[in-house]
């Protein structure tokens, strides 16, 4: 591993630190390290596809007051802020180099000046947040079809939301070990103030299909995430 394996296991701790390694693949072991250690999180969580992962998870939207128990057992309710919309146009851009051309429709930023911003913004983000892992299809498992994916989020209401959205691959991923394509979310909520996140200027969601990442921040809209990604993928 090519990024602070250390770091990675202090923030992990023992159990979700093997869950990784389990997986037998050292590029995600480095895509993982990198936004550790970017974004600062006080602690990981890494979700299999085991019910207790799944439930932990649930707890904590409850816990952190990212949602709200109803009288039906199981049922919840979340409340998006004012400015938590669904779609962001102006702030929703394409990484694009000098050779690229996506035509007039889509809105675009030079590649390594989007980057430089974007982490910028992610630098200590998630400090005294935890960080959830979690290991994504959209679609079907171990089909043709199967659309691979890891989410990174400090959002348990985000985790919770693509749970409800996607299927659950840790497995596949462990099946599939370095051979997996998958597709790549940084997620933060950013800075928060009752509850909602509270830097609407600093609002991205930034594409970079080079890399297959997303990247949203400052935002705890759901359909900023990985609703987008796959309607981009098949327009390009």
């Amino acid at each position: 591993m090519k990024e602070n394996p250390e770091l990675l296991q202090t923030k992990c701790g023992k159990e979700n630190y093997d869950k990784l390694l389990t997986l037998d693949n050292p590029a995600l072991l480095d895509f993982i390290a990198k936004y550790v250690s970017l974004c600062n999180p006080s602690s990981v969580f890494v979700r299999t596809d085991a019910p207790k992962d799944i439930q932990y998870i649930r707890d904590m939207t409850i816990s952190g007051k990212e949602e709200a128990s109803l009288k039906i057992k199981g049922h919840t309710a979340h409340f998006d802020g004012y400015f938590d919309q669904a779609r962001d146009k102006e702030n929703t851009r394409f990484l694009i180099t000098k050779d690229s051309d996506l035509g007039r429709g889509l809105n675009c930023i030079e590649r390594d000046a989007g980057l430089n911003e974007i982490l910028s913004f992610l630098k200590n983000i998630m400090q005294k947040k935890q960080m959830y892992i979690l290991f994504l299809c959209l679609g079907p498992l171990d089909s043709d079809f199967s659309i691979y994916a890891i989410q990174i989020t400090d959002s348990a209401y985000v985790a919770h939301s693509e749970d409800i959205l996607y299927r659950p691959a840790y497995e596949a991923f462990k099946r599939k070990g370095a051979n997996i394509e998958f597709l790549k979310y940084v997620h933060s909520a950013g800075e928060l103030e009752n509850n909602v996140s509270k830097n609407v200027n600093k609002r991205r969601v930034y594409i970079d299909f080079l890399d297959n990442i997303v990247y949203s921040l400052n935002t705890r809209c759901r359909n900023c995430l990985c609703g987008k990604i796959d309607r981009y993928r098949y327009q390009l």
